[in-house]
């Protein structure tokens, strides 16, 4: 029996496919572009010769890549190189078919090189398409990449539950993994050939580290990692990208699953939050773990980077549960056991800071995360904690219903893409709605509105002994024997620090305060300076 509904579902994927291509037999990803080159992964629905010929003027293409010949089915990656930096280039696929003499050619696409330092650029954030269980909605979505195709974007990060599907671990097998990766070319294809595709993983992806331990390699662990590697070409360190440096067994090599790099003004960070977790399927609280090898990575990435703005990327807080900032303050994200009790020492030895602390103290501006499927934003010292939405959902509530309450402040109902603008001035975070034709009937929404808009400056990272013009800081942090106060004056001084549990456990006027009796841990200190409040996480007694 299951043999038969494969091969229905394998039937009933490529005549879609074919349906939707029916103008043209190719699909192209654009992937890991960097400063001087660009990965396009090209796949055809039948055999064909190929190339890429390209430019920086629009129907001028003095450049061009190697005739190859591809298969039906075939996704062949082509690297595009020797390109000039910080560049918009225009270009187009020259294809024949087999026993054809003519190239034909595909409408002419563009994409740009790194930007360089001070250029303005925007970007695109997506989430939970769950089109494998019918959760999202194909049409739905299809609305949702038109608007995204309005924005003129440098690149598009997808934060996972996108492939899927896990729901049946033990029975899924490499072919169905190869279907639902591939059923997605028909959607993605229709803008990344313009908009560079980043992938981060979901938990619903399977490739978690307790399936990639189970029968390898027959695991869908295995099979999803390379499916998804097949079709989607995701950064891997290279001089310009740094991330996993791992080179995994069973055919994977790099798998591509955690990244890092700059554009503009801004540095990127995505992470994977379920390859180390290896206990069981559902890890939870302690047992959930980046891995130490991947923590020093983002600690080296946030550390090193003196970009003016930092984002970075997770499918969720700890891979499970509900919520932001409320899980944001637990086991290896924020340090807390579920009793209130500072623990990350014990749990972490030798590493240092938590998660949320460490991107706090160098200066992250926002984390975007997927999973729950609504539109929500929270900020917790200083730093945004982003829900991105989902943008297949036509019923616009499956994410409000279900999560809404494990938010703590600006929760929405809706469905649609994140499309961030970063420039000089700030960076700007839309929530672009997308509707159905049938819901905007008479006005009632307008497709492509924007839902909730924000802006957020450039933060400064921990300092130790002088304040920005104009700002109270509250360092060091961590904070060992004494904390000071920084701040342009310092006529009348109210400090509290509160415990945890919101209790004030010290009260004072100084500008330096000895914090060396506290007990190890996470603190809300509130330095009031002439009536202005400035409050700030501090670890006491870090290292």
């Amino acid at each position: 029996m299951r043999m038969l509904n494969l091969s229905l579902r394998t039937l009933a994927i490529l005549l879609l496919a074919s349906a939707c291509l029916s103008a043209q037999n190719f699909s192209i990803i654009l992937g890991r572009p960097t400063d001087r080159s660009i990965t396009a992964a090209v796949n055809f629905i039948r055999p064909a010769e190929y190339y890429l010929e390209y430019g920086t003027l629009s129907g001028m293409y003095s450049m061009q890549t190697p005739a190859t010949a591809i298969k039906a089915g075939e996704s062949i990656k082509t690297d595009i190189t020797g390109l000039t930096s910080n560049t918009r280039y225009v270009y187009r696929l020259r294809y024949r078919d087999n026993g054809s003499s003519t190239f034909e050619a595909s409408p002419e696409y563009s994409f740009r090189t790194q930007r360089a330092r001070g250029e303005s650029f925007t970007f695109l954030v997506e989430a939970d398409e769950h089109l494998y269980d019918k959760k999202g909605i194909p049409a739905m979505y299809k609305i949702a990449i038109e608007n995204m195709k309005k924005d003129s974007a440098d690149f598009m990060l997808s934060l996972g539950d996108t492939f899927g599907d896990d729901h049946t671990p033990t029975t899924t097998t490499s072919q169905d993994m190869d279907e639902l990766h591939r059923d997605y070319l028909q959607y993605l294809g229709s803008i990344c050939h313009s908009v560079p595709f980043f992938f981060c993983l979901g938990n619903h992806e399977g490739e978690t580290g307790y399936y990639l331990k189970q029968n390898a390699p027959n695991n869908i662990a295995v099979w999803g990692t390379i499916w998804r590697k097949y079709y989607y070409p995701n950064p891997f360190p290279n001089g310009f990208y740094t991330g996993n440096m791992t080179r995994e067994p069973n055919g994977i090599d790099y798998p591509e699953n955690y990244y890092a790099f700059e554009w503009g003004d801004a540095l990127f960070v995505v992470l994977d939050v379920y390859r180390d977790c290896d206990v069981n399927e559902k890890p939870q609280n302690w047992d959930w773990t980046l891995g130490e090898t991947q923590y020093r990575f983002l600690r080296n990435a946030l550390e090193k980077s003196n970009a003016k703005y930092k984002f970075v990327f997770a499918h969720h807080t700890r891979g499970q549960g509900r919520g932001g900032v409320v899980t944001a303050k637990g086991a290896e994200w924020g340090g807390y056991n579920n009793k209130g009790t500072y623990e990350f020492d014990k749990f972490r030895p030798g590493w240092g800071l938590p998660i949320h602390q460490l991107m706090v103290n160098n200066g992250v501006n926002i984390f975007f995360q997927g999973h729950d499927h609504l539109y929500a934003k929270e900020e917790l010292d200083g730093l945004v904690y982003q829900e991105t939405p989902m943008p297949s959902d036509s019923t616009y509530e499956i994410g409000v219903l279900a999560n809404a309450d494990a938010y703590t402040d600006v929760t929405m109902r809706g469905t649609g893409h994140l499309r961030v603008k970063v420039s000089d001035a700030g960076v700007v975070v839309d929530f672009v709605r997308a509707y159905m034709p049938k819901d905007t009937v008479g006005g009632a929404n307008t497709n492509g509105s924007v839902g909730y808009s924000y802006t957020v400056k450039q933060r400064p990272v921990s300092v130790d002994d002088e304040a920005p013009a104009g700002e109270t800081v509250i360092a060091p942090n961590p904070a060992r024997e004494s904390l000071n106060i920084l701040a342009p004056t310092t006529s009348s001084v109210d400090v509290t620090i509160s415990n945890v549990l919101g209790q004030i456990v010290l009260r004072s006027s100084a500008t330096s305060i000895d914090v060396s009796t506290l007990p190890h841990g996470l603190y809300d200190v509130v330095a009031t300076i002439d009536g202005a409040p400035t409050r700030q996480t501090i670890l006491i007694g870090g290292r």
